[in-house]
């Protein structure tokens, strides 16, 4: 008991001393061991290094799992050291929907059959990204959070720690200056009883001389001093090692960010590769007929995934009877002309269409026997055909 509490004064007088040493830098009345330029630099990469991390993790985390509530639940699983219970995703969901109300509407009706064949791939859609969340959970988003709840733990608690060792080093600076102040005022002043509020208390013999005294104080403080800066430059050493580590830790992060893309090129591939079969399986359910895409940004041509020109397929053409038209004949009704806005910039693909340009206004209107997905558009005395998708109807 009686070395517990010695023990317990004792860290109270090495915290109060490292209170007022702290302190009195910050009213700038005490001075402050710097460290290297080199070694600033180390901190300023691993802290940059640990908060970007962060970051990253954070955001994977959301892009992977967009629910709360769901990573929440996933974090406490984790932490009771749990198996996670199953938990379909949304595209096996949705797959599942399509399969039962294809049952409810009769699989041999066309409605049916389709919502089948598409609830399937649904559900292969979703076994894909089952499969690309546990792939990047395990090659990315476990080494991120290995780093911040491990590597970075322990090089907060070293730098912690040299922060302490710095704030001994400097208290013991500070006394070993104001010893050596005393030392030389008594050795100026003569006999003098020693100021001991200047440092700490310590049983001296008093019959001896001031000056004697104070240099007794003085070889004291620069033994402790010696061990101080032992101390620090030990542990100095240790957080240098530590944050000179972080480079092995980006390399690793960039292993993880490359099986990263590979798990995501992965699930991508596949979703195309599934999303190409349904498309044959559909147009070859359907035959001839065509169901056309509203959403397509531009009405003239969508291009193939390989991206080459030659293998541009026209979506929204004319009608026969519309190509027919020959531009300059055509008039305007006597009623049934709009202003519209133009939303997007268009170069006319040939003579009969009207080039655009981005919010400018131009009167519109329709003639019988043209797509619906085109219309006639005046500016001035230019005439020409424009595409409805590029444009914002006016009242």
């Amino acid at each position: 008991m009686d070395f517990s509490v010695k023990k317990l004064a004792c860290d109270a007088g090495v915290f109060f001393s490292r209170a007022v040493q702290y302190t009195e830098e910050k009213l700038g009345q005490a001075e402050k061991t710097e460290l290297d330029a080199h070694f600033e630099s180390l901190l300023a990469r691993a802290d940059c290094t640990k908060n970007w991390t962060e970051k990253i993790y954070r955001q994977t985390e959301v892009l992977l799992q967009p629910n709360p509530s769901a990573r929440i639940e996933e974090f406490l699983y984790e932490k009771l050291d749990r198996k996670l219970p199953y938990r379909a995703t949304n595209g096996e969901i949705l797959g599942q929907y399509m399969l039962e109300a294809a049952k409810e509407f009769g699989p041999g009706t066309p409605y049916g059959s389709t919502l089948i064949q598409v609830g399937d791939c649904q559900r292969r859609l979703g076994g894909a990204e089952r499969e690309f969340l546990q792939t990047s959970s395990i090659s990315f988003l476990t080494p991120l959070r290995n780093f911040l709840e491990g590597d970075w733990r322990t090089i907060t608690k070293e730098r912690r720690l040299l922060e302490n060792r710095r704030l001994d080093l400097d208290a013991c600076k500070a006394r070993l200056k104001k010893a050596k102040a005393a030392e030389a005022k008594a050795a100026c002043e003569g006999e003098a009883v020693p100021d001991f509020q200047e440092t700490r208390p310590r049983n001296y013999v008093l019959s001896t001389s001031a000056s004697a005294l104070w240099g007794e104080e003085v070889e004291k403080a620069e033994q402790e001093l010696r061990l101080a800066q032992t101390e620090f430059d030990r542990q100095a050493e240790v957080t240098r090692l530590l944050l000179e580590g972080i480079s092995s830790t980006h390399v690793n992060h960039l292993r993880c960010l490359h099986e990263f893309v590979e798990a995501q090129a992965t699930y991508y591939n596949q979703c195309h590769h599934f999303m190409q079969e349904l498309q044959k399986e559909l147009s070859s359910a359907n035959g001839d007929v065509r169901y056309p895409n509203s959403f397509l940004v531009n009405p003239r041509s969508v291009r193939s995934s390989s991206g080459d020109a030659s293998s541009t397929v026209p979506v929204n053409s004319l009608s026969p009877e519309a190509e027919a038209l020959q531009i300059e004949e055509v008039q305007p009704p006597a009623s049934g002309t709009r202003k519209a806005k133009v939303l997007y910039d268009y170069d006319a693909a040939d003579s009969s269409e009207l080039s655009l340009l981005a919010d400018e206004l131009i009167t519109v209107y329709t003639v019988p026997g043209m797509d619906s997905d085109w219309l006639i558009g005046e500016r001035g005395n230019q005439k020409g055909k424009v595409p409805v998708t590029y444009l914002e109807l006016l009242s």
